[in-house]
């Protein structure tokens, strides 16, 4: 599930095949307009659903009413009926609403490179990892919180489902793609280093794709069944 042009599954996708795993891209959006009329598919064809980031809130149904519903539907019917899926980001978060969560927006932005407070290691490392984002997650009752930074819950599951607020998929260029869109004034309101930002993937970027392995190598053999 992919829900702009330039936020593909990327090294995660390049993972999933590793497993052996064909992939189909569903896209939501398609140029600068938030109204999509995408044809969702039947969850049930799929071993798996991996939901990936996007610009847009969750709860701006102003702007993305047109689709998002139909998303958390579709990953909600997903999770009831067996479909393991891995959430990054606004996939992280859409996912927590189908499982009964709300999303709201985060006291602060977290956008650049973070160490994570995390539960178990061998499943979600502490990173670093690479994250850009404004909103939050609120996670229901039964979702087992994995890691967490002092603003936000950062991995969460719930059966053979499994969620990040991170983005574990990227590399150096296409992070260089998302920052070309945005001015300085925008990053100095989240308070983020440009510069640092992409220099993280010279000191962190091959640990952050042997992490982005570990996890998805446990979520594929543990988590998904």
């Amino acid at each position: 599930m992919q829900h702009e042009p330039d936020g593909p599954a990327a090294l995660a996708g390049d993972r999933l095949v590793h497993h052996g795993f064909d992939l189909k891209t569903v896209q939501v959006l398609d140029g600068d307009s938030p109204h999509s009329d995408v044809e969702f598919p039947d969850p049930r064809e799929f071993d798996l659903i991996m939901t990936t980031g996007s610009v847009h809130s969750v709860y701006d149904h102003d702007r993305i009413g047109s689709w998002i519903g139909r998303e958390v539907e579709l990953l909600r019917a997903a999770h009831d009926g067996g479909t393991a899926i891995f959430g990054i980001c606004f996939g992280a978060q859409a996912l927590c609403v189908a499982l009964g969560g709300t999303v709201e927006r985060s006291p602060s932005s977290e956008v650049g490179w973070v160490e994570i407070d995390s539960d178990d290691e061998s499943i979600v490392p502490a990173g670093p990892w690479f994250t850009w984002h404004d909103d939050r997650c609120v996670l229901p009752s039964g979702v087992v919180e994995l890691a967490r930074s002092p603003i936000a819950p950062q991995a969460f599951r719930a059966g053979s489902s499994m969620a990040v607020q991170f983005h574990p998929e990227v590399d150096r260029d296409l992070v260089a793609g998302w920052m070309s869109k945005c001015d300085d004034d925008y990053f100095a309101a989240r308070a983020a280093d440009r510069s640092a930002m992409l220099e993280g993937f010279t000191n962190s970027g091959e640990r952050s794709a042997a992490n982005l392995h570990l996890m998805l190598d446990r979520f594929v053999d543990e988590v998904a069944g």
